[in-house]
């Protein structure tokens, strides 16, 4: 990816899209969300960290800061079907049908995408224990 310049092109895809950098933020939030969705979390902090590292630190936002935001997406996306993984382990050790779960979970569903916006657009939220500690 580096040799290829991977992360360049689709920082300046992104940033061609838009100057502003909180719908910067919500297209990575989006494109994470998915991923969460399809991908495993391992692999995809894996492949995407290198890609969305960098236009995070453009924008000005703190290294610590951007891997909650990406780690908060990708569990969401762990929890959400079609694929939802953990959605799925949890189905069958409860023995309840999916079909029957998710209606009653979209209240929840909304509760954390607001916890994610918050999380992505207040940056003391995810940076206040690491200052707290002074480790940063």
């Amino acid at each position: 990816m580096t040799n290829a310049d991977i992360p360049y092109m689709i920082s300046d895809a992104l940033m061609g899209i838009s100057d502003n950098p909180l719908i910067i933020l919500l297209l990575i939030n989006i494109v994470l969300l998915i991923v969460g969705i399809f991908m495993d979390m391992t692999p995809a902090v894996l492949i995407f960290t290198p890609i969305f590292l960098p236009i995070a630190q453009e924008l000005g936002m703190d290294p610590v800061h951007f891997g909650i935001m990406m780690v908060a997406n990708l569990c969401i996306g762990l929890l959400t079907p079609p694929v939802g993984s953990a959605l799925f382990v949890g189905c069958s050790i409860s023995g309840v049908k999916i079909q029957h779960l998710i209606k009653p979970l979209l209240p929840f569903y909304a509760a954390l995408l607001i916890a994610l916006m918050m999380i992505t657009y207040i940056p003391q939220i995810s940076l206040f224990i690491p200052q707290l500690l002074g480790l940063m």
